[in-house]
């Protein structure tokens, strides 16, 4: 419970439990340069378009937009850039048999500070049909109906 009152949220993906099934959660660290860092610190940070694919063995972000630092030189990042997570090797391959069934996806959940380095919540997950969506919604409705009535 000590690690909790380390983190400092970043950035969160609000719509990701809203549009996916989430099976399974894993921490993962980014390669980062100074400026995304700082750009990151200051909460500038958008995943909701982002995904995370596998490639020869690697796990890359992409579409994680991180705008470019305001205080940045011309060496400044492109806020677009392919990201590469740090997992070990076993949790890779985890990931890649898991992902292989048809449907799922990995989806970062949010961004935070864990002891001072950027980690990134990455989820397996399943696409929602707009009916499972619709159930969500109306079981949502309920819950607080029954919440307000009590």
């Amino acid at each position: 419970m000590d690690d909790n009152k380390d983190l400092k949220n970043l950035a969160t993906h609000r719509q990701a439990s809203h549009n996916y099934f989430i099976e399974e959660r894993m921490e993962a660290g980014m390669v980062l340069t100074g400026t995304e860092v700082k750009s990151l610190r200051q909460g500038r940070a958008n995943l909701k378009d982002s995904y995370a694919i596998l490639r020869k063995g690697e796990v890359w972000l992409l579409n994680c937009h991180i705008s470019p630092y305001t205080h940045g030189n011309t060496q400044n990042h492109d806020p677009l850039r392919e990201r590469k997570l740090l997992l070990h090797r076993d949790e890779i391959r985890r990931l890649d048999r898991r992902r292989k069934l048809s449907g799922l996806t990995l989806v970062p959940l949010r961004l935070y500070l864990k002891k001072g380095r950027v980690k990134v919540e990455i989820a397996v997950a399943k696409g929602k049909k707009l009916y499972d969506k619709r159930e969500a919604i109306k079981k949502r409705d309920q819950d607080r109906e029954s919440r307000r009535e009590e």
